[in-house]
């Protein structure tokens, strides 16, 4: 049953929305007070922008969004949130948002380490065998997961309580996942010798060294596979090449050094590891649609209001 379509869960809702206005229209310091949490308003739908996911949970309380990885389209909304378990790129589109009800959204970064811990305090059977997945998915939103979000986020306004209280409900939330409908994809994540362990391994050490060249070779062997049976993997679960994938890392990275350093577009593409200016700006219009000049003036604009 749609979450929205019992009391219970309507009145959850309209909790979780109020409280995100609360916290949110106190500014950025206690948008930003708890953790590994972050909250979203939209007034407006927006055109598709290309975003980085990092391994997280994504829940919505009023609105739509629709997320692209590769050819593949995930549509989430109250009833629905969206889990990623890896650090991948997508394009994002808020579907549904007016003045009047605003996207109201938040997302929760997922710690492996205590995934790990959870699984293994719990007592959870092992990740069932299979073939590596998409690393995206969405899953049923439900009142209990409502529930301790809501708890999660009242924490803002008690500032002393974050410390303590914030790890203990975050990790009944990690709980609830593990034995949700996305429990299995969350455990092949963070158990040792799966085939998802392995590319979300290799994906952590891409994303730290995105600025060096690197061979297919090279990271099939940093995760004990064949070069053959990594590029099929790793292209299943993220829906791009691994050296694709590195691309997009590298223009994200120079589209946040242009936007929060003011690096002129050739410095940035330098230090994201491109020798040529030019392929540069033919591979940043081809993501986010305007050469590096066009783009940041036009999100400067949008963003000044």
């Amino acid at each position: 049953m749609r979450t929205d379509e019992t009391g219970e869960g309507r009145q959850a809702l309209k909790a979780l929305a109020r409280s995100i206005n609360r916290v949110l229209d106190r500014g950025g310091q206690a948008a930003g007070a708890i953790p590994g949490l972050m909250m979203f308003r939209q007034d407006t739908p927006t055109e598709p922008q290309s975003c980085m996911y990092e391994p997280s949970i994504c829940l919505v309380a009023q609105g739509r969004k629709r997320v692209f990885l590769g050819e593949d389209s995930y549509v989430y909304d109250a009833n629905n949130y969206l889990v990623s378990s890896l650090h991948m790129p997508g394009v994002v589109h808020i579907l549904e948002a007016s003045a009047e009800t605003p996207y109201l959204g938040l997302a929760l970064r997922l710690d492996q380490r205590e995934l790990a811990q959870l699984v293994l305090d719990s007592r959870l059977p092992p990740a069932p065998a299979q073939a590596p997945r998409r690393g995206m998915a969405t899953g049923l939103t439900n009142v209990a997961l409502l529930g301790a979000f809501q708890r999660l986020i009242d924490l803002a306004a008690e500032a002393r309580d974050i410390p303590i209280m914030a790890p203990l409900i975050q990790r009944e939330i990690l709980y609830r996942l593990l034995v949700g409908e996305q429990g299995d994809r969350l455990r092949q994540m963070v158990s040792a010798g799966t085939r998802t362990h392995q590319i979300a391994q290799a994906i952590g050490w891409l994303s730290a060294h995105f600025r060096s060249a690197v061979s297919i070779d090279e990271l099939a062997a940093r995760v004990c596979m064949s070069s053959s049976a990594f590029y099929q993997h790793f292209r299943s679960m993220t829906a791009l090449s691994p050296l694709q994938f590195q691309k997009q890392l590298r223009l994200q990275e120079a589209r946040r050094l242009m936007l929060e350093e003011g690096l002129e577009a050739a410095t940035a593409a330098f230090e994201v590891g491109y020798e040529s200016p030019s392929q540069f700006n033919r591979e940043y219009n081809r993501l986010f649609g305007a050469p590096p000049l066009r783009d940041i003036s036009s999100y400067r604009r949008a963003a000044a209001g």
